[in-house]
């Protein structure tokens, strides 16, 4: 097999671009790859982060101004790979499509459903890709419960609850800014922000749709301007899905169940619970099984999954498939994420998702 080289540019050199993404550029290329990624140049604000970069990548221009890098190195580009906070998503990758570049563009896509719309739009126009940083899907784990509900396993799955819990936010940089996703005016809000997404778009997947309504709480228990606490019931045409998002937990940690006619599946990192019903006349009975599909969520860099993911956006490019599925479940998030929101404003009243779409 004849391996594509894409050539790429990062924009912003925190932790999960040098922890997580870059790494697994360097990695690719290997067997069952089907694109090997060039990391060509990188930009970023802080002369610190760009030494780091110097020393990851030696072969790569560096820059202290991405539109500098973009004037400069757009001819011999690919696409931009934008790692930078939420606030400066949508003007990266404006900028980026407007000279003919693919995007691939972290989590949350945008602060707004307005951003992310005018995102997925410009892609369209443009005829690029923009593609979204949705990396828990490539979790091993989260592969393996995907492979039980094609088998069927639980059969219709029509309630699901997703649980995030972290004993602090992610940290960025000590070089730049290490609470930046404390602060609105960078991440355009807090857990829901930040974990949000992820949550979101799982919970897409096991329900096999899109959100019809959402009802949401948030707390802040220190003196931010952003929630460390969110809880929200999310109902879709199969079912619902309730979520609990904290920044303030005894420990990390992921748990998901997901609940079909057939029986269950419950996450714990690593573990996997598959509980198998059989009704007979006596009642329902369960038989269990447990297995541990090694996952390293310890480890937030999540270099493998990127590696993974990469690879999809390689497809995406291949396939010219400019506004995907994976970019249409993004902008759905970025949509329940403002409505939740909204919801908490109005003392977690219930709002439906279509009374918030322009007319």
């Amino acid at each position: 097999m004849t391996l594509r080289t894409l050539r790429g540019a990062v924009v912003g050199y925190g932790f999960i671009a040098s922890r997580g993404h870059v790494p697994a550029y360097l990695q690719s290329g290997a067997a069952g790859d089907r694109a090997r990624f060039d990391v060509v140049a990188v930009a970023d604000v802080t002369p610190a982060r760009l030494a780091v970069a110097a020393q990851d990548v030696p072969s790569a221009k560096l820059y202290e101004d991405w539109r500098t890098l973009l004037e400069r190195e757009a001819k011999d580009l690919d696409f931009v790979d934008v790692t930078v906070p939420p606030s400066m998503h949508a003007e990266v990758t404006h900028a980026a499509l407007d000279l003919g570049l693919h995007v691939l563009c972290e989590k949350p896509l945008a602060r707004t459903r307005d951003e992310a719309r005018g995102m997925l739009s410009h892609a369209q126009s443009a005829s690029r890709v923009l593609y979204p940083c949705h990396n828990y899907k490539h979790a091993p784990v989260v592969r393996a419960v995907r492979g039980m509900l094609d088998e069927g396993s639980i059969g219709d799955v029509s309630l699901v609850t997703l649980q995030t819990f972290r004993s602090t936010h992610a940290k960025g940089v000590k070089e730049w800014n290490t609470d930046w996703r404390r602060q609105r005016k960078y991440a355009g809000g807090g857990i829901a922000m930040d974990h949000g997404s992820h949550t979101f778009y799982l919970a897409f997947d096991w329900l096999q749709g899109h959100p019809k309504s959402v009802s949401a709480r948030s707390w802040t228990l220190g003196q931010h301007d952003t929630e460390d606490n969110l809880s929200c019931s999310v109902t879709f045409d199969r079912g619902v899905a309730t979520a609990h998002l904290s920044w303030t937990a005894g420990v990390r940690k992921v748990i998901y169940t997901l609940h079909g006619d057939r029986g269950s599946i419950r996450v714990e990192d690593d573990a996997i619970e598959l509980s198998l019903m059989t009704r007979t006349s006596e009642g329902d009975r369960w038989e269990q099984q447990q297995r541990s599909v090694s996952s390293s969520w310890m480890d937030a860099s999540h270099t493998a999954w990127f590696r993974a993911m990469h690879q999809q956006f390689a497809d995406a490019i291949e396939r010219r498939e400019f506004v995907g599925r994976e970019l249409q479940d993004s902008y759905q998030c970025v949509s329940l994420i403002e409505a939740a929101y909204a919801s908490d404003e109005a003392r977690g009243a219930e709002l439906m998702m279509s009374s918030l779409e322009p007319r």
